[in-house]
């Protein structure tokens, strides 16, 4: 699902509201959580799953096309661990899924 297929997708659900503050609020929720994670905090969703920032160290790599010896930078990375409703809620068995 793309960003906007989410907005439409709420635009449907939500007749009340204007499309144009659905897309504001989801530009919002989605600012948050990134001004949350620069600052190096996590961000939790409970039942969905949370996000995080995970360091990865300095290191020498090897450039494969040439075999080259090449610095790779510290860097800081994006990183989402589902929540336990979220990964019941995908393992659940075909039978289930045809009520939803």
């Amino acid at each position: 699902m793309t960003k906007s297929q989410l907005i439409s997708h709420l635009a449907e659900k939500n007749p009340h509201l204007f499309m144009r503050d659905i897309e504001k609020i989801v530009d919002t929720i989605f600012e948050e959580i990134t001004s949350a994670l620069v600052r190096g905090d996590r961000v939790e969703l409970r039942g969905f799953g949370a996000f995080s920032v995970k360091h990865r160290d300095s290191r020498t790599g090897r450039n494969p096309r040439t075999g080259e010896t090449v610095y790779v930078a510290a860097k800081r990375l994006p990183f989402f661990k589902t929540g336990k409703a979220l990964r019941e809620r995908l393992n659940e068995k075909k039978d289930a899924l045809s009520e939803y």
